[in-house]
This record gives C-alpha cells, sequence and structure tokens, in this order.
C-alpha cells in the first residue's frame, strides 16, 4: 500500500489502461489517491461497472522501485509536485474531466495568474507568424499586464511565443510532453532557463518519459485547459495547434485566429478555424482583449457589496455564489447542471444579475463576478 498521498498519485499514473479521465473519475469518487487503493478490493461495489481489469491492476500494484526513484528524483531537483487538492493547483484545468492528477513543476510559477493566454501554431512559423507572435505579446501585455503566456516550448510559433513574453516582461509557461530530466528540443534549453525566473514548466509526465507522438496530444490538452483562452497564429491544414483549438472548444474556451494569405500552406489551418466559426478572426491585441472584456479596466477588481442587493431573490443568490467562486468564469452548462436549472430560466437570472452589476456574460458563454 503506497505510504503517502503522492506515492499514491505516483503508483496510480503507472496503472496500465486507467486513463487521465478514468482517474480523476476515480479520485473525485474516493477522494484521494490513497482511498483509491485502500478500498481497490470493494471498488465493484464502489462503483459499479468499473471494469474488473481496472481493479485487478490497483490490486497488484505496489510501492515499486520506479515510483521510489521518482520521488528521489523530484526531491534532489527541488521539483513541485502539485495535485487537485492544493490551492495552486491551476483552477482552469479543474473543470475539465481529464485533467492530470499530478503535475510536475520548475520555476517560479502561477498558475492561477489572472488572465492566461495560449499561444500555439505552426513548427514552420514564417517571418510573418513571428511578427504576429512579438507584436501580440507586446501589445497584450501593455493592455493586460496581468497577463501570462502558455505554450508548449516546441519548434515555432510555440518557442517564438516564449521568447516574445520573456522580451515583453511577461510571465511564460511551457507544458512540456515529457519529464522534466531533459529539455526537448535541446536547442531551447537556454530559452527554458531564462523561463525559470518568471514563469516556468510544467508537465503531467514521470522523469525517463520520452516526446513520443501521443504525448504531445497530452500536452495539448494542458495548454488549452490552463488557460482563458487560445490563439492560433499559423497553422496548416493539419497540426497540433488545431487538436489544441478542438480540445479548447470542447472545454469551453475562447479560440481566436490570425487570418493569412489564401493559399499560404501555413495559413491554411487559420482560415479554415475562422471560415468555421471555430475561431474568431483577430488581427491585433486589442482585438483580442475587447472579445474577451478584459477592455474594462475600471472597477474590475473592486468586490461588489452584496449588501447592497438585499433584494436577490432566492434563485440569484445560488447563481451568483455559484459564480462568484471562480473569478475566471464558470461555463453557463455547468451552472444549468449543477444548480439544475433550466436555461430559459437561468437565461432570465442572468440577466438580472447582470442588470444589478454582479455578474458578465462573455464570449464562450461563460458567466464571470464583476
Amino acid at each position: 500500500m503506497p505510504e503517502d498521498e503522492l506515492t499514491a498519485l505516483l503508483t496510480l499514473n503507472r496503472i496500465d489502461g486507467l486513463g487521465c479521465t478514468g482517474a480523476k473519475y476515480l479520485y473525485e469518487q474516493l477522494g484521494s489517491a490513497q482511498e483509491i487503493f485502500r478500498n481497490r478490493e470493494h471498488l465493484k461495489e464502489i462503483i459499479p461497472g468499473i471494469d474488473m481489469h481496472i481493479i485487478d491492476a490497483l490490486c497488484g500494484s505496489g510501492y515499486d522501485s520506479f515510483v521510489r526513484e521518482e520521488l528521489e528524483f523530484i526531491e534532489r531537483h527541488g521539483i513541485r509536485c502539485i495535485t487537485p487538492a492544493d490551492s495552486d493547483y491551476p483552477a482552469r484545468l479543474l473543470d475539465c474531466n481529464d485533467a492530470p492528477l499530478v503535475l510536475f513543476s520548475l520555476g517560479n510559477v502561477n498558475y492561477n495568474a489572472a488572465r492566461m493566454v495560449a499561444i500555439v501554431g505552426t513548427r514552420k512559423a514564417t517571418d510573418y507568424g513571428r511578427r504576429m507572435c512579438h507584436t501580440f505579446i507586446k501589445e497584450l501585455h501593455g493592455l493586460c499586464p496581468d497577463v501570462t503566456i502558455v505554450s508548449g516550448l516546441a519548434y515555432g510559433i510555440d518557442i517564438e511565443s516564449h521568447r516574445a513574453a520573456l522580451e515583453a516582461g511577461c510571465p511564460t509557461i511551457a507544458v512540456l510532453a515529457h519529464g522534466l530530466d531533459m529539455i526537448y528540443p535541446t536547442s531551447h534549453r537556454s530559452v527554458a532557463k531564462e523561463m525559470l525566473s518568471d514563469g516556468g514548466l510544467v508537465t503531467e509526465f514521470m522523469s525517463r518519459t520520452v516526446p513520443l507522438g501521443h504525448n504531445f496530444v497530452r500536452r495539448n490538452r494542458v495548454i488549452a485547459g490552463m488557460a482563458d483562452a487560445v490563439v492560433v497564429v499559423e497553422s496548416a491544414a493539419k497540426g497540433g495547434s488545431l487538436i489544441t483549438a478542438e480540445i479548447a472548444e470542447s472545454y469551453s474556451r475562447d479560440c481566436f485566429a490570425f487570418p493569412g494569405s489564401v493559399g499560404d500552406p501555413y495559413s491554411v489551418g487559420c482560415n479554415e478555424l475562422i471560415r468555421d466559426n471555430r475561431a474568431s478572426l483577430i488581427t491585433s491585441a486589442i482585438d483580442f482583449v475587447n472579445a474577451m472584456n478584459w477592455n474594462d479596466k475600471a472597477g474590475k477588481n473592486v468586490p461588489v457589496q452584496k449588501e447592497l442587493f438585499p433584494e436577490l431573490s432566492d434563485e440569484e443568490k445560488v447563481v451568483y455564489e455559484r459564480i462568484r467562486l471562480k473569478a475566471q468564469g464558470v461555463h453557463i452548462n455547468t451552472i444549468i447542471t449543477e444548480l439544475n436549472i433550466p436555461y430559459p430560466r437561468l437565461s432570465s437570472i442572468l440577466f438580472n444579475l447582470e442588470m444589478k452589476g454582479l455578474v458578465i456574460q462573455t464570449p464562450g458563454a461563460l458567466c464571470k463576478p464583476c
């Protein structure tokens, strides 16, 4: 039996066939990784329908040498291990059903910064794409000094976004598709090192995990889930950035794309995202800030005094309290599901709360406290 929660989480990470969604579901049902192992022989009664091979794998697992070595590696290199039980776990990720149960982190990272933007694109960035990265991030940091840039440290648009953020004095986070015992590609090591002072590196993968293709898809969901919005700068007709945009849509994140010349092979993906209404067209940081409703700085940080609104109905109070708990916003579908309020009724409640200056509704059907 794993002796503490971190050991249990690392052991859970090594259960074949469980997957991210299955692991998070078990974790939420039992409350902790240790409870999963304590009740592994009774999971059939607790969760009817659970696959027996998962139970067999849990019953056959233990505190193996790989986990022991991983714990030693973590301690030796000063790596932060962040779990959903920790206050510094990325709150935006908690709403994702396949969020990692452990994140390994290096650097000076605030995963719950007020504004987080993911920037992705082709690995074969053109001069146009590189210029857009630098111009957009410089302007965005000027308009929103508290913004953090998230990307994947890959060739092309990813690394250009990190470099542009560093030049602008903007915190930047790289989500990796491998363990923290390496940097891939190695040519980006100096940028990764520079990021550690104001930003950093994060991964869900244990050491000795190599950057295989499917790991990049898993990495992309963390990039999308950590951010308020995803911006695609350049993309071919197929590629990882389009997968990130698709995942962002499934997470109800706003998605934006810079248009490119018709026929340009590295703008086809962006142009198609815009054409199919899967991404909003932007040409500048101002377009983005306006679309995100981040341009109204006055009163943004002034707390609303609920005592001024004694006329709130019971339903309005319940809805407002649910929205107030998450500064980055709650998707309207989440409110409908959790509070069991039909959409027509909820729409009326949200309108009343908006008229009273308590909440705002932003693009992407997010409801945020004022």
